[in-house]
């Protein structure tokens, strides 16, 4: 019942973990997929080591989430070591990888080269990283193509452009990326960069000062982002930005996702809930005379 396509890869159900959470060890990974991740993905790595912002880098509050980790990572040498063997875990992995420039996204995509990832994620579009996404003006579509090429180009496997909800000019953005060779989009990465201030201390609480909004507060945005994006591609889009459960999985399909980013729910309902969205699905989907994925994929567009 739940079955449904990215490109070329098949997932036993659409929930797929987002990059940055859970994702950077190979044994975190396989215990998202135990508990009923159709898909996951790394923590985005680039090419050299990165310690990331200073703490805290991570504040929650009711139904947001604000983050600013600024892609701390082991880079790509101690990462292929750490993400070796991945066919042992039995579903779909995809490497996220970040650079500065075209040439180092490739630099870090050619450091996996001996890794068996099903797909590569690119994401141009992290709020809170100088020289990184879009404060490194990655998100344009002119950087968009510029990139998505230069990648197309070095490798085979699918390409899964992760675009910012920052720009009115989305549905160009993921245009370009399609139009240079991307198999599919993932929509959103994190808004903002947002602030929350300590007004005791007046400060910001982030040690970085702003971070990236996620959780169920962004959900509205990441809806809306899907349902303009899949009027102006062909390519499937993975539809991410606090989808907690499954009702919310479902909107997403409906605005044109052919599977969900899952994230921040970790966080607010455990590690195991990518099978309570999947069971959540499949009553709701039963409820309401469902058999199949491709049945909601862009409902609402009909």
């Amino acid at each position: 019942m739940l079955k449904t396509r990215i490109s070329k890869i098949e997932l036993d159900n659409p929930t797929i973990l987002a990059s940055g959470i859970l994702g950077v060890t190979k044994d975190s990974l396989k215990r998202v997929i135990q508990n009923g991740a159709g898909a996951v993905t790394t923590k985005s790595i680039s090419k050299e080591p990165r310690k990331g912002h200073k703490s805290p880098i991570i504040l929650t509050e009711g139904d947001f989430m604000l983050n600013a980790v600024g892609i701390s990572n082991p880079g790509v040498g101690e990462a292929s070591k750490e993400f070796s063997a991945l066919k042992e875990l039995k579903a779909p992995v995809f490497g996220s990888i970040v650079g500065t420039t075209p040439e180092e996204f490739v630099e870090v995509l050619q450091g996996f080269s001996k890794n068996d990832f099903s797909a590569i994620e690119v994401p141009l579009s992290c709020p809170h990283t100088p020289g990184y996404g879009t404060m490194a003006g990655q998100g344009t579509p002119e950087a968009t193509h510029k990139i998505t090429s230069a990648i197309r180009d070095a490798t085979k496997l699918p390409l899964i452009i992760k675009l910012s909800p920052n720009t009115q000019d989305l549905s160009k953005v993921a245009k370009a990326a399609e139009e240079a060779g991307a198999d599919a989009i993932c929509a959103v990465n994190s808004l903002g960069p947002g602030m929350k201030i300590n007004i005791d201390v007046k400060k910001p609480v982030l040690g970085f000062g702003v971070g990236g909004l996620t959780g169920p507060a962004l959900r509205p945005i990441a809806v809306r982002c899907v349902f303009d994006i899949y009027k102006s591609v062909d390519i499937p889009i993975i539809g991410t930005g606090g989808v907690t459960y499954g009702r919310d999985a479902i909107e997403m399909l409906m605005a044109g996702a052919s599977a969900v980013g899952v994230g921040t729910a970790v966080y607010y309902r455990e590690v195991n809930v990518f099978k309570k969205i999947c069971d959540e699905m499949e009553s709701w989907m039963k409820e309401n005379n469902y058999t199949k994925i491709e049945q909601l994929i862009g409902a609402v567009h009909d």
